[in-house]
């Protein structure tokens, strides 16, 4: 009888056990991104089987965005926490800094050799941090959260491993794309003037020069002088177009074209680009690699 109810109670806490390992890891973890970018990473290498969500969305800017309440409770609540760095998320940096010492809080671009990033003069400890523009240092960006899953979630690494490295090969083929396609501007036009420096690792990848209004964090002040410069520049250089931001404010560019009309260039608009913000979810746009497309194509049709 007593070997009955020993074997009865041994299965109830087995079964109990087994109840409860299932149940972790059935269970999603919850993903939480300040960028599209970052998320759109991580949709590639996790796939469905976390919840992501990402705090910016379509036409959001980065360097000036602030931290909801809602913000706040999604960052407390998530398993694992995935941001740019490089100070991109200026007005967040201090709630980030707060949370590591409680949470998994990973900055994508912290294993990026120094070496290869863009460092604007005049300043120290200060790196331009809109590196997806190169598809070769987002690469590491991608490694940096498909190893950072790995380590939390080493029972799944085989999965998280297989899907990054597919996703690579398609980065790898989306690098070599965009230096082909900007290869069919002539040398002379190939200068890309936007609202604010956030192509600076696009142009020094694939051969443009890149001129922007603003320095690379929209946060930064320009003048009167910045605009007549940079109108001086594209009617000296007979550029034939410019573009928009589609996280940035047209006016100052259309200040600038304003004033190269007045100088007697005509200079069109040669469309919105994304810089800091991808487009709507669920469209080609709304990913990472769509994005990038869509940029090289509204260039490359523009300056052509």
């Amino acid at each position: 009888m007593r070997f009955i109810v020993y074997i009865s109670l041994l299965s109830i806490m087995l079964w109990a056990c087994t109840g409860k390992k299932h149940e972790s890891i059935s269970k999603k973890w919850k993903v939480v991104t300040t960028t599209g970018m970052i998320k759109d990473a991580v949709l590639n290498i996790a796939k469905d089987s976390v919840d992501v969500i990402a705090l910016m969305g379509p036409g959001v800017d980065p360097h000036l965005y602030k931290a909801t309440q809602g913000d706040l409770e999604l960052l407390s609540e998530a398993t694992i926490v995935f941001y740019s760095g490089l100070h991109l998320e200026g007005k967040m940096a201090e709630i980030l800094e707060r949370l590591k010492r409680t949470r998994n809080v990973i900055a994508v671009t912290d294993e990026i050799d120094r070496s290869y990033l863009i460092h604007p003069p005049h300043t120290q400890n200060v790196y331009d941090p809109h590196v997806w523009f190169d598809v070769s240092l987002w690469i590491q960006a991608v490694k940096k959260v498909g190893k950072s899953l790995m380590e939390l979630d080493t029972l799944h690494r085989a999965f998280y491993e297989e899907n990054m490295n597919r996703y690579i090969k398609q980065l790898d083929s989306l690098h070599l794309t965009v230096k082909e396609r900007l290869q069919q501007i002539p040398i002379e036009r190939r200068i890309l003037i936007t609202a604010h420096d956030a192509f600076g690792y696009f142009g020094k990848a694939y051969g443009i020069e890149v001129k922007g209004l603003q320095g690379i964090s929209t946060m930064s002040d320009f003048g009167l002088r910045d605009v007549t410069d940079l109108i001086d520049l594209i009617v000296k250089r007979k550029v034939k177009a410019v573009f928009f931001e589609t996280s940035v404010s047209e006016k100052s560019i259309r200040a600038v074209v304003e004033g190269c009309i007045q100088k007697g260039h005509q200079v069109i608009i040669g469309g919105s680009l994304y810089s800091d913000a991808m487009g709507t979810e669920g469209t080609p746009d709304g990913t990472y690699i769509g994005m990038v497309h869509r940029n090289v194509e509204t260039i490359v049709n523009a300056l052509k």
